[in-house]
């Protein structure tokens, strides 16, 4: 496996074409077929689904992507310190519930740039199941999720703030109109969550369960304001955190429905690996994000 190989593979990754990677590249097409089909020996696996003159990644093919990026950031880190070039350059890899992705986020990364502005970001959002492996190959950098704890004694989690969680509905929904409420009113309600917003939402439907409350129906959303807009229509109640719907709740859009049992909060983790060499880049990211949830504008 050749560094050139891997450049070749992110170029038709990110093109999805290797008629537009060989052009890119200045190279043939034969060129760039060949390489790839080089990587997909050595790894004995294919990277690509040739589907007609389209292709797509593979699930190895995934994978590599997010390796040969730090491979070559670990390339490019190489040649500026060699050469005496001090300017950081390479990117960042984060994992990020949706909601701290939208509304904290965009914040932290314009005060990151105007100091690291060679410093890209490969943000997905949080996916618990592969956390501990992504966080031991370095394939993520630091990962955030709404979880009160992690069961890992080789992570390092940092609570950054309790996040209160709360139910939503309409202006003119007849739960909104209620100033107290009992858990069985949540029987036949249709109740939105926010798909890729971690773990909170598992204590949600447990207590439920528990309270042998029948939803009429689950809706899982790819997105927090689709959640928001739904709701907005009356299409059913959402639990959501407090920080994504504070301007609509100012605005008097939605309602916050009076939960009848125990507080709802979950904390936000900052998580890292703990053999993990924290660069200055990194360190100056991570910073950025404790200043952000002390700042006033986060403020329960």
């Amino acid at each position: 496996m050749e560094l050139r190989q891997l450049k070749t593979f992110q170029m038709a990754a990110k093109l999805m074409s290797f008629k537009r990677a060989a052009e890119t590249l200045n190279y043939a097409q034969s060129t760039v077929s060949t390489q790839i089909r080089l990587l997909e020996e050595e790894f004995g696996v294919p990277l690509f689904n040739r589907l007609g003159t389209r292709i797509c990644l593979t699930e190895a093919g995934q994978m590599l992507m997010r390796y040969s990026q730090k491979m070559l950031d670990f390339e490019k880190e190489t040649l500026a310190r060699v050469s005496g070039w001090e300017e950081p350059h390479g990117s960042i890899s984060i994992r990020i519930p949706q909601s701290i992705g939208t509304y904290v986020l965009p914040s932290v990364l314009s005060k990151f740039q105007s100091s690291f502005p060679k410093i890209g970001f490969d943000i997905s959002t949080c996916a618990y199941d592969t956390l501990v492996y992504e966080l031991q190959t370095g394939i993520t950098d630091v990962a955030f999720l709404l979880t009160n704890s992690i069961p890992y004694q080789e992570l390092e989690a940092e609570v950054l703030r309790i996040e209160p969680l709360v139910i939503i509905a309409s202006q003119d929904h007849p739960l909104a109109k209620k100033s107290s409420m009992d858990l069985r009113d949540l029987t036949g309600q249709s109740i939105l969550l926010p798909k890729h917003d971690c773990m909170y939402k598992m204590v949600f439907q447990h207590t439920l369960n528990e309270g042998k409350v029948d939803p009429a129906v689950f809706l899982e959303l790819n997105s927090i304001e689709a959640i928001k807009q739904c709701v907005l229509k009356g299409v059913g109640v959402a639990m959501i955190p407090m920080m994504a719907i504070k301007q609509e709740i100012t605005d008097k859009k939605l309602a916050i429905l009076p939960w009848p049992q125990e507080k709802l909060e979950t904390a936000i983790l900052m998580i890292w690996h703990k053999g993990k060499w924290l660069s200055p880049a990194l360190q100056f990211f991570m910073n950025t994000v404790r200043e952000e949830f002390k700042s006033p504008d986060f403020a329960s």
